[in-house]
């Protein structure tokens, strides 16, 4: 959030909010973009996330076989159906999950509402509608936020004030370290060699003065009584202090549980995802050309390609997606008329798959879990 929309809170003497209730920080607008540095903990096993300690953990899904199906058939079709959302919360309702540290966390409850899939496509690129539907066809969230304000809207309704007590939380104006229930996202990369969640080590973020309450409208995408129809959220400003972590490899066997009332993150774009972007659309050009057996329109979509290479800051899974969708151009760029007729319908496949190959795609989910101190 820009330091300029940071105003003081009225309602919270001392503590600041980000202007009046609106829309919320779900797409570029009245965002700032910064670069910062963010540790890898596919290639840093130094670092090990702990989510009573930091506001994040990772945790194995392997052992849940029907999970497990439920989320391959999800990746491959790019939606989720009423009947695999149902098995996914079926397997994780009660289920007991192993912490990166040995420890397990307990599944109590799932919500109804939050079960969401998101999308992308590198740098950014849109490859859904303007709107959801559903549980389908979500964006991925822009800026850095955290999605409940413990003190607000809907838990204060829902559970009578005392979620305060109850669930373990650090807040600009309060924290509760010693209750045993917590409030957690769970978040499933079923890809995302793009775009990749990135999360801050609680620790390192000055809540006072850089986490600011927000008014988020939840009219488009939720269905709520008229009293909770305003989300209190919050959301950050950005300081060089903060501690940033993501996972550049990682896929469905494992995921993200992280502190829904109190953990900064967001989605972000990698070294590399420029020169994804323009590979994407490139072979989505070449395609069309290929499927209207024009050659000539073929050689000029991806002729910009052809020995293109990924910069040596791209994490290694996207650089290995950069080269395979280089390699495919550079086959059509080498073959225009095989491509463009008896090869056509192979090779359009084989540029569809690469393609897909860099659409970031994950699962979220709301719940309360119950965990070892």
């Amino acid at each position: 959030m820009p330091g300029a929309a940071a105003v003081p809170d009225a309602d919270h003497p001392g503590l600041l909010r980000a202007g009046p209730r609106g829309s919320g920080p779900y797409s570029g607008e009245s965002v700032e973009f910064h670069t910062c540095l963010a540790t890898d903990l596919c290639e840093d096993h130094s670092v090990r996330p702990d989510l009573l300690e930091c506001g994040f953990d990772i945790v194995d899904l392997t052992a849940l076989a029907s999970l497990q199906h439920a989320f391959a058939r999800v990746g491959e079709a790019g939606i989720v159906t009423d009947e695999d959302a149902s098995i996914i919360r079926s397997s994780l309702e009660g289920a007991t999950l192993p912490r990166s540290d040995g420890t397990t966390l307990e599944v109590l409850h799932i919500a109804d509402e939050g079960f969401i899939m998101r999308k992308s496509g590198p740098n950014g690129l849109p490859v859904v509608g303007p709107r959801s539907k559903g549980m389908n066809d979500h964006r991925v969230a822009t800026s850095v936020h955290a999605d409940q304000d413990v003190y607000g809207t809907p838990l204060t309704q829902l559970m009578e004030g005392r979620a305060p007590e109850l669930f373990r939380h650090d807040s600009p104006d309060g924290h509760n370290h010693s209750a045993g229930l917590m409030l957690v996202n769970l978040w499933v990369p079923l890809q995302q060699i793009v775009q990749p969640l990135v999360l801050a080590d609680g620790r390192s973020i000055d809540r006072r003065r850089h986490q600011l309450r927000y008014g988020l409208a939840t009219a488009s995408f939720l269905e709520r009584d008229d009293d909770m129809v305003i989300n209190d959220i919050w959301t950050f400003l950005h300081d060089p202090g903060q501690r940033w972590y993501f996972s550049s490899d990682i896929d469905h066997r494992s995921a993200y549980v992280f502190d829904t009332l109190s953990t900064a993150h967001g989605s972000c774009t990698l070294p590399g995802e420029d020169v994804a972007e323009r590979c994407y659309q490139a072979l989505e050009d070449a395609e069309s050309a290929s499927a209207q057996g024009a050659a000539s329109a073929l050689t000029d979509a991806v002729a910009a390609m052809v020995g293109l290479e990924p910069p040596d800051a791209a994490p290694a899974p996207l650089s290995a997606a950069i080269s395979e969708m280089v390699a495919i151009a550079r086959e059509a760029h080498d073959a225009p008329h095989d491509v463009c007729g008896k090869r056509s319908e192979e090779w359009s496949a084989a540029s569809r798959a690469a393609r897909e190959g860099v659409v970031r795609k994950s699962l979220e989910m709301r719940m309360v879990v119950s965990v070892e101190p």
